[in-house]
């Protein structure tokens, strides 16, 4: 049993290592991550704006934006990543004079294409549900609302803030000018949904 999840990691390794979809992956997990994050903070500031007690709501539309996110995201990516590892296929196979569909090149072609998938999908959702954290907790009457808003913001930020580190740190910069840059686009953000409430 050990040996064949081995040979399976192994499989996998040499499939991204093919592919090199690495960067891909990581700027999937980014861009995606960073609108499950912006789209909570609008749901949260509309709300706060409004002056909504019921955190129902919020948990409800929150989880239903999360929904959204990850099954556009899921597909959306599976099926573009899908045709361009074809398309590289077909290109490699004219190359070589040859049929490559029962090679490891298209084994690999097909699992990225999964693997991207899974990736575009899950990020929202998990940046989403960081933000809900505060609600889900004033449901079970843990904490108060107001201080479920205050909280819900602050892991928004962070959550922003880590993500700014995060691409700091690939691009080999400085990574908290990175992490102060995604953190000024919440704001931002906050700003607006701000003054288009106050309208």
């Amino acid at each position: 049993m050990t040996e064949k999840v081995r040979s399976f990691f192994q499989r996998i390794r040499s499939y991204l290592r093919i592919t090199h979809v690495g960067g891909i992956a990581r700027r999937y997990f980014v861009m995606n991550g960073f609108d499950g994050s912006m789209t909570m903070l609008g749901i949260v500031i509309g709300s706060w704006i409004v002056r909504n007690t019921e955190p129902k709501i919020i948990v409800t539309a929150g989880f239903g934006a999360c929904l959204a996110m990850g099954v556009s995201g899921l597909f959306g990516a599976y099926m573009a990543e899908k045709a361009e590892r074809r398309r590289r296929l077909k290109t490699l196979e004219d190359s070589m004079c040859t049929d490559l569909s029962d090679s490891m090149h298209s084994d690999a072609s097909n699992f990225v294409s999964v693997y991207a998938a899974i990736i575009d999908g899950i990020s929202p959702m998990l940046t989403a549900v960081v933000s809900l954290i505060p609600f889900i907790l004033t449901l079970t009457k843990t904490i108060i609302i107001w201080d479920a808003y205050v909280i819900s913001l602050t892991l928004t930020l962070i959550t922003l803030f880590s993500l700014g580190l995060y691409l700091g740190r690939i691009a080999r910069e400085n990574i908290l000018l990175y992490g102060a840059q995604m953190v000024a686009a919440g704001l931002l953000t906050a700003g607006v949904v701000a003054l288009l409430g106050a309208i």
